[in-house]
């Protein structure tokens, strides 16, 4: 095993949703790269992603670490200037390109110099007919030939006879369905960002403002700068500093991303609710007791239900995530006062006064404040929502 192919699927059953290629390519990048990775699901090894004309011409690979992913050209791209201009800056930015379903013609001579591997559909170009087309890209040394659509041992033997350097089809192994929860989000929030972004002036603190209300938000783009896309130069204690380490341009293609992945029928949930007015609940009791923290205590608040979203265990969760200790700490339960004051929110949320009474004394607070913060917390949460 070198490499696994991740093609997108949208339901158990195993075949190519009704779908345009871009949205494919943007809910494949959203639903793996920006959870916990690529990597968690190949072991380690190179992911093969299918890029069609649509994906290309919109820069989705900007969102893929290149040292983890092979780009796979899909047959529908054609050898024009513009799609070898596009080609070019991908080579350049370090990417291993792979030309799918390949059929020979003049024009992809120039883009042969750019690809690292080419794949042959035996199905669609038996073995017999390509002999010619082999020996010419043996010619490139830095070619890998791949045959696809290897079903018996005869057709492995007779690939391996020509020369082929990788093989794969089901005489190896049928696929493998993954299913992966994904964040529901608030298209309303998406768009007064994108809308936001779009202005020549934007103002961070409302794009800010706005990200700090969506918990899934917040997480795609915190996984993003932690995604190894490119590096990161240290520790992220609040979204307005992961957004200028993002940079407008980076932005306004990371909120097309999610425009391209998601259509409007995705509602926010009451979980997400809850997950911002426990974020302002934590931030505004932080400023009475831990002022140096306020940025860190409302991403405690705004994450503190990523593992339920999710349905993964939050210790995998935070390894993914660009975060100081001591917000993973208070997310793994362990004990410091990003950790206290979270309780404190989890048992007025829940009515717990027993417990709350034993939580207040660690953070050397008086309980009968936090009615009115709490209602503040809710008001603050309708109020942008209703603005939205």
């Amino acid at each position: 095993m070198v490499a696994y192919e991740l093609l997108f699927r949208d339901s158990p059953k195993n075949y190519f949703p009704d779908i345009a290629d871009g949205q494919a390519t943007a809910r494949l990048i959203m639903e793996n790269q920006l959870n916990l990775g690529t990597r968690h699901i190949t072991s380690g090894k190179k992911a093969l992603i299918n890029i069609g004309p649509e994906s290309l011409k919109l820069d989705l690979c900007a969102f893929l670490p290149c040292q983890d992913v092979v780009i796979e050209l899909l047959e529908t791209i054609e050898p024009t200037d513009d799609n070898y201009e596009l080609c070019k800056g991908l080579f350049h930015s370090n990417y291993k390109l792979a030309l799918d379903d390949f059929v020979y013609t003049p024009q992809w001579d120039r883009f042969l110099k750019l690809v690292k591997l080419i794949k042959f559909d035996i199905a669609i170009t038996p073995l017999d007919d390509i002999l010619p087309v082999v020996e010419k890209l043996q010619k490139h040394k830095q070619i890998k030939i791949l045959a696809e659509k290897i079903e018996t041992q005869d057709d492995y033997q007779l690939a391996f006879d020509m020369g082929f350097d990788y093989f794969q089809g089901y005489f190896f192994a049928k696929p493998t369905m993954i299913k992966q929860k994904d964040i529901n989000y608030n298209y309303g929030l998406i768009v007064a960002i994108y809308a936001e972004i779009m202005k020549p002036s934007p103002d961070i603190k409302i794009i800010s403002g706005l990200f700090e209300l969506d918990a899934a938000l917040a997480y795609k783009l915190l996984r993003l700068i932690n995604s190894g896309v490119f590096p990161i130069q240290g520790e992220i204690s609040s979204l307005k500093q992961a957004l200028v380490y993002l940079g407008h341009d980076r932005l306004k293609k990371f909120v097309s991303l999610i425009v391209t992945a998601y259509t409007a029928d995705k509602k926010p949930t009451e979980l997400m609710q809850v997950c911002v007015v426990r974020a302002r609940f934590s931030e505004l009791i932080a400023k009475r007791v831990a002022k140096h923290q306020v940025g860190e205590a409302f991403l405690t608040g705004l994450f503190s239900l990523l593992d339920a979203i999710l349905d993964q265990p939050m210790g995998l969760l935070v390894e993914k995530l660009p975060f100081p200790e001591e917000i993973k700490a208070a997310l793994l339960d362990e004990k410091n006062t990003l950790y206290y004051i979270l309780n404190v929110v989890k048992a007025y949320e829940t009515g717990s006064w027993w417990a709350l009474e034993q939580a207040v004394i660690l953070l050397n607070i008086d309980s009968a404040i936090l009615p009115k913060i709490y209602q503040q917390s809710v008001d603050w949460a309708d109020n942008y929502k209703n603005n939205i």
